[in-house]
């Protein structure tokens, strides 16, 4: 491929199978890890994108070629076998994959590596979207995003460059399945980021963060509550989603 497309644009997508249940690893990684055959499977993802970012270095495209890695949800809280977990770890945030609306299903990182064009080491906590893949894309190739439809995918070079210090997204709808569970306002004048969720999953057990007892948590019927009003978070000083604010506790 590389070598068909090295002199002119290409576009290379790959979907890893990792870090995925049944955690699929080759013999050569097996056992590598201290964190048991899911940290075995991190380390053969590692080695694969290493093994792709050498031969963009070795052709001399490094400095040509955009690249961006991130995740499609967060870690699997319910993957288990026996006491042990094989999901990942959403860190301070709560819930996991399979919730559409809690920020451990839905805030996961993205790694953009574009030497001589993007600054190094630069973190952007701004929220944005996989769906800004596609006008970033068609953004680097010259062309323009269709003007006959609503684009939901915001440019990311502005943000990325450090031309702009907001994404494109003041509203985010998240959606578990084709059910919207929680809305995000980043609220301009203030800089807030404000969370509403009109449906949660009812945890299994209740105390546990996760649906154990279905495997992953449903996106409705029994297995959601909805709320009215809404479950309201102020993520700015909130950010794991903990203290739901009330019209007592926050008038405004």
């Amino acid at each position: 491929f590389y070598f068909r497309n090295k002199k002119r644009p290409f576009l290379l997508f790959v979907s890893l199978l990792h870090v995925h249940t049944p955690l699929i690893t080759t013999e050569k990684f097996q056992g590598r890890s201290r964190h048991g055959l899911y940290g075995d499977n991190v380390e053969e993802m590692d080695w694969m994108v290493g093994k792709l970012l050498d031969v963009i270095d070795k052709e001399g495209l490094k400095n040509t070629t955009f690249i961006y890695f991130a995740s499609d949800h967060g870690g699997s809280l319910e993957s288990h076998r026996g006491n042990t977990r094989f999901g990942g770890w959403n860190g301070i945030y709560k819930g996991g994959k399979g919730m559409g609306g809690w920020e451990g299903g839905i805030r996961v990182p993205g790694i953009v590596r574009w030497p001589g064009m993007l600054p190094a080491g630069a973190v952007i906590h701004d929220l944005t979207s996989l769906m800004d893949i596609f006008p970033t894309v068609v953004n680097l190739a010259g062309g323009t995003v269709p003007q006959d439809r609503v684009i939901d995918g915001r440019n990311l070079l502005p943000l990325l460059r450090g031309t702009v210090q907001r994404s494109g997204h003041e509203f985010m709808f998240h959606y578990c399945g084709v059910f919207l569970h929680a809305v995000r306002w980043h609220q301009k004048n203030s800089g807030t980021v404000w969370k509403a969720h009109y449906a949660t999953p009812v945890f299994q057990p209740e105390v546990s963060g996760a649906c154990f007892g279905r495997g992953i948590c449903p996106c409705f019927g029994d297995g959601v509550t909805h709320h009215d009003p809404p479950l309201l978070f102020d993520l700015t000083q909130d950010p794991s989603e903990a203290n739901p604010l009330s019209a007592d506790t926050e008038p405004l």
